[in-house]
């Protein structure tokens, strides 16, 4: 008995020969991901978009939130007190506390003996038309606080760090999935063919040096076609790790080299009919491309003397925060569409009183020059800017409350994010913590509306965009997710 049918390959080579005409023509449309993605695209957007490109500042490891923009004076009226006896309005304590028992410990510090409040040390005061309360550790944030959107109340399903930023970039904490910017780059397309549709920088503070390893799998397509993959840009000679030519190799002879490449995977692509065959003639031409265009997107030696003011003292130095908001820049004018930023060192689970102030220093101006900067060029009306982390941090101290030292545990509850531009309202904030930033008390969001109400901002329907993968539709909000309409401009 003949067992070819035992190899892959023959199985497929049957089906081809078996189904021709127009039935295996059919049948070949419905395998290919790649023409099911070129349909996708020709039905997006679903709407006018607000914003075309978003520039997405990730503070990796959970800023805490109630000493920078989550005013809360009891937090100092209290400090020392037992979070979960709080006075009551008689003046006396009580023991069940203000906060409820079924919300109250998370995290590693659910063993402690005592959970004494940590009060910030640092003045908060109101900015601008909007009033908006932002912490003195924040000096440059304040002054463009009338451009932002505060959302005070977003809140999130996971505890740690690693399964938190799997969360916010895919949707999912299960690694796995398409991350936000494979999701845009599959539905809506390139703006510029010769750079990423989706590009990633990363850089480490200095409140915490080190911080949580950031993993590939943050910017992975899942199961998209890798076209749709992140490209993560590095300091250094060789942002993008073998896209340069090896020594003695010119332009022609590579030309010549990727011409026969692309024979050669055509004609494997038209016996087996391997969407991945595609994406790998895709991402060869895409490399020659970039070749030439990386290098120019990545030089900010054409950047002017005022524009390294702007974003502060470390803007000229390779990898820092601030150089990556300037190359966040030039790649958002040069039609990248989804730009990440992570910035590690915010898991601050001790020595808050020196670390914070030096990490906010790390951001705080470049931060705040990216949106100004952005704003003088004329492009953050349709240019999206996101800030915060995975989580946020607890009102009480983690370990040992002194003078002079505390901590904060992670917080998944309650915590703040800002957005600026790309159709969100300007000067306002959304959203409301109890008066110890522990508990959402009015309009809480979700990472799941957080991802709807960035999709509708882009001109996506957050329930139309899907891919089918093992016999399911799939999408970045799950089945879950509202947009959050009271910020939209």
């Amino acid at each position: 008995m003949n067992n070819n049918f035992s190899n892959p390959f023959d199985r497929r080579q049957f089906f081809k020969q078996s189904g021709a005409g127009l039935g295996g023509l059919a049948l070949s449309s419905l395998m290919s991901p790649d023409l099911i993605a070129k349909d996708i695209q020709s039905q997006l957007p679903h709407f006018a978009p607000k914003a075309k490109r978003v520039i997405f500042l990730f503070m990796s490891g959970g800023p805490s939130q109630q000493d920078m923009f989550d005013h809360k004076p009891l937090l100092r009226e209290f400090h020392g007190k037992e979070l979960f006896k709080t006075k009551q309005k008689d003046g006396s304590w009580s023991k069940e506390g203000f906060i409820k028992k079924e919300q109250r410990l998370t995290g590693m510090t659910s063993g402690q003996k005592g959970f004494p409040i940590a009060g910030h040390k640092w003045d908060f005061k109101q900015h601008g038309k909007s009033g908006a309360w932002i912490s003195s550790l924040m000096p440059h944030t304040a002054k463009i606080a009338d451009d932002l959107c505060f959302i005070k109340s977003m809140h999130t399903d996971a505890i740690n760090h690693d399964p938190g930023m799997t969360f916010f970039q895919t949707g999912s904490q299960i690694p796995g999935r398409p991350s936000i910017g494979s999701w845009l780059s599959y539905g809506l397309g390139s703006m510029n063919k010769n750079l990423p549709e989706f590009t990633v920088l990363m850089s480490n503070g200095t409140g915490r040096p080190g911080g949580q390893p950031i993993y590939t799998k943050l910017w992975g397509n899942g199961f998209l076609p890798s076209v749709h993959q992140g490209v993560q840009f590095r300091s250094g000679k060789d942002p993008v790790l073998y896209l340069n030519n090896p020594k003695g190799e010119n332009p022609k002879s590579r030309r010549r080299m990727l011409d026969g490449l692309k024979e050669l995977n055509q004609e494997a692509y038209n016996e087996h009919f391997d969407p991945e065959t595609q994406t790998r003639i895709n991402q060869y031409e895409m490399a020659y491309r970039m070749q030439t265009s990386v290098p120019d997107a990545l030089d900010i030696s054409k950047e002017s003397e005022a524009t390294f003011e702007m974003y502060g003292p470390n803007s000229k130095t390779p990898g820092t925060f601030a150089a990556n908001c300037i190359l966040a820049r030039r790649q958002a004018e040069k039609g990248v569409r989804f730009i990440q930023l992570y910035h590690r060192g915010w898991d601050q689970h001790g020595g808050i009183p020196k670390a914070l102030p030096k990490q906010c220093d790390d951001v705080d101006q470049a931060s705040a020059a990216l949106v100004t900067d952005l704003k003088q060029r004329g492009m953050l009306d349709d240019t999206l800017v996101v800030w915060g982390g995975e989580f946020g941090r607890t009102a009480y101290c983690q370990g040992k409350l002194t003078e002079k030292e505390y901590g904060r545990d992670h917080h998944p509850r309650a915590f703040t994010y800002w957005m600026a531009g790309g159709g969100v309202k300007p000067g306002m904030t959304h959203g409301e913590t109890d008066e110890f930033s522990y508990n959402i008390v009015k309009d809480g969001v979700h990472v799941h509306d957080f991802h709807a109400t960035m999709l509708h901002l882009l001109g996506v329907d957050h329930e139309r965009l899907t891919y089918k993968y093992q016999g399911r539709r799939f999408r970045l909000t799950d089945v879950h997710g509202h947009v959050v309409k009271n910020i939209l401009a």
